[in-house]
């Protein structure tokens, strides 16, 4: 029995593993080409169906990305989405011109029930519209099956061909049955058995993981997060001995992570790995004096962790491949093909010229934190480590709006305990996805004793998500929120005012710098 495979090609927008991650989430294996793959190679890889993804071009422009023609010729379902919609109405003889007003943000539209992309999906449902180009005419043997007051075609299909095509995004969240209607491509247009299991990914890691290494020597990055934990011991049941997981304590971890971290990967933990800690927390500190923005502080400790990488790459001996937690939001953030660059995360693609490995090794390069933690638990991790918060690379000095000091570190690790104790206590630490707290620069006065005061605002913000590319402020009681700034400001000196970020993302990020 044949793998069911649907094919992802990029066209350069920044939702597109993003679908494959929506595929993945129904069974069926899934993988992101760029839109130059020939369709030789697309017939050898024999993809059960294929989804063409969005991207900021126009399809009508010389330069705009395009796909071959023959693509829609092969007998395999295609489902166009936003620019790949366009692209398939254009390059089958529709029309696509500029919209008068680009469309950007939620939209009602009205779906023709009859349609297989449709079954079981709302009369009038909410989806997701980011687009300036639009459809204004259906290619020959397709029927429009979806519109909106200020989008005519919203939608539309040809079920001879077994072509489909939407202009609005049902892989992202806001597109509110946006699921279900890739669900009916996948099970009612291919025909999807819905069989594959996260194990399988884990099996076929390990097994490519292997072969790549060979007998070279591997170094981990290891911070002791959701992220480098699972790369770590993915690494680990692959090469066993031959893999060293270098732990760097730069001094911009949460309170008493860097023990924590060792307690569990050294050398009294359950895993047979070499473990080694680097403190380094005052090299980190006297690069980062000084300097107040968030994009060059992560350049400095991206950089930084790969000078100690190298060091320690040294003292223990010919080193073959550097291993990274890297996940796909990362990726996506840090910029992709013609994708914006959003931050840059120090474990992409900042490696100086010269960095002494042969090869990075990413290998949950292309998932989602869900599905890092469905792979941890694969593996065999502890729950209470595969559901960890998730904390970035750079660590507290993008939790921290300007210079990053001792002083600043220590408030910004008290008050995070504290929120952190309290969100456990009042049984929200599983229902928000994200939650921390950071430092802002503002400074206000108070009145703390009968005394004035004149000190820095905490900023707590928690956050409920799936896939961490979109993202809501978690809606917490008052009586929460007021627990915690009690504890903050009497119990950590220097804060005298606690906010509550509500925003979301976009247009936010989840983190805040």
């Amino acid at each position: 029995m044949s793998r069911e495979m649907i094919l992802v090609l990029d066209f350069g927008g920044q939702y597109n593993q993003l679908i494959a991650r929506r595929v993945r989430e129904l069974s069926v294996y899934s993988e992101v080409h760029p839109h130059t793959m020939s369709i030789e190679e697309i017939k050898k890889m024999n993809p059960t169906g294929i989804i063409l993804t969005g991207g900021p071009a126009s399809v009508y422009k010389d330069d705009s990305p395009k796909c071959d023609k023959k693509l829609f010729e092969l007998g395999i379902p295609v489902l166009g989405i936003c620019y790949g919609a366009q692209l398939m109405t254009y390059l089958l003889g529709g029309k696509v011109e500029t919209a008068d007003v680009r469309e950007y943000g939620h939209t009602e539209i009205s779906t023709d029930g009859t349609d297989l992309l449709f079954t079981g999906v709302s009369k009038k449902t909410v989806v997701w519209m980011s687009h300036t180009d639009r459809i204004t005419e259906v290619a020959q043997g397709f029927r429009v099956t979806a519109s909106s007051s200020s989008c005519p075609i919203a939608a539309a299909s040809d079920w001879t061909r077994k072509l489909f095509l939407t202009q609005f995004h049902p892989e992202v969240t806001h597109s509110k049955e946006g699921q279900a209607m890739l669900a009916n491509f996948v099970r009612n247009v291919c025909n999807c058995r819905c069989d594959w299991k996260m194990s399988s990914f884990v099996d076929e890691s390990i097994v490519t993981l292997k072969r790549k290494v060979g007998s070279g020597r591997v170094l981990c990055a290891l911070s002791g997060g959701v992220d480098s934990s699972v790369a770590a011991v993915l690494l680990s049941k692959a090469i066993g001995k031959q893999l060293t997981c270098v732990f760097v304590d730069h001094g911009l971890l949460r309170k008493d992570e860097g023990d924590d971290v060792e307690a569990v990967f050294g050398p009294r933990g359950p895993y047979e790995l070499n473990f080694i800690r680097v403190n380094a927390q005052k090299r980190f500190y006297d690069k980062l004096k000084g300097v107040e923005e968030p994009e060059q502080k992560r350049k400095i400790i991206g950089e930084e962790f790969i000078r100690v990488f190298e060091e320690e790459a040294r003292k223990i001996g010919a080193v073959d491949f550097l291993v990274q937690g890297t996940i796909y939001p990362d990726v996506i953030e840090s910029g992709l093909g013609k994708s914006a660059v959003i931050k840059s995360h120090h474990n992409v693609g900042g490696l100086p010229d010269c960095v002494d490995f042969k090869e990075i090794i990413e290998p949950l390069r292309l998932l989602f934190k869900d599905e890092v933690r469905r792979a941890g638990l694969e593996l065999g991790i502890p729950e209470k480590l595969v559901y960890r918060q998730p904390f970035p690379g750079p660590g507290l000095a993008i939790r921290i709006i300007g210079e990053v000091t001792p002083e600043k570190v220590h408030i910004v690790q008290e008050a995070d305990a504290i929120f952190r104790d309290e969100m456990a206590k009042a049984g929200f630490d599983k229902l928000a996805n994200q939650y921390f707290a950071a430092l802002s620069n503002m400074r206000s006065v108070g009145c703390m004793g009968d005394e004035r005061t004149y000190d820095y605002a905490v900023v707590i913000r928690a956050v409920t998500t799936t896939d961490f590319m979109t993202a809501e402020a978690a809606q917490l009681p008052w009586t929460l929120l007021g627990t915690v700034t009690n504890r903050i400001v009497n119990e950590v000196k220097g804060v005298n005012r606690v906010l509550y970020d509500c925003t979301g993302k976009p247009p936010a990020t989840i983190e805040l710098e």
